[in-house]
């Protein structure tokens, strides 16, 4: 009895496309995907813009989505405030240029909202 000889045909043509393609595709974004983008690193000038938002958050600075509400707690805005302000009087020194340009106006723009939220009073 003869053995038959068998052979494979490997296609190249497709392979090559495909690959060409998925170089040039780009991800979905996170979104569409399910998948949560990780948080911005942390670091001094993070820290500011957090505890800044805070502050702005409690000056009236969003609106209550359930109850259509803009949610306004003057005390704990001071509080934001003043740790950003302690925070500005032991860095003195410290601090690269940007980071203190940053904490110098987020500091001035809080205060001066601040001041305003009370004038319309508590």
């Amino acid at each position: 009895m003869a053995e038959e000889k068998s052979f494979t045909i490997n296609d190249r043509r497709g392979s090559a496309g495909a690959e060409k393609t998925a170089e040039k595709e780009t991800p979905p974004p996170a979104a569409e995907t399910g998948k949560r983008t990780p948080p911005p690193a942390i670091n001094f000038s993070t820290f500011v813009l957090s505890l800044s938002t805070s502050a702005a958050m409690n000056l009236g600075g969003y609106t209550d989505p359930v109850s259509g509400l803009i949610p306004r707690n003057l005390e704990l805005a001071k509080q934001s405030i003043d740790i950003l302000g302690i925070l500005a009087e032991k860095t003195k020194g410290n601090l690269n240029a940007d980071e203190k340009q940053l904490l110098d106006s987020v500091l001035y723009e809080l205060r001066m909202r601040y001041i305003e939220e009370m004038k319309k009073g508590a």
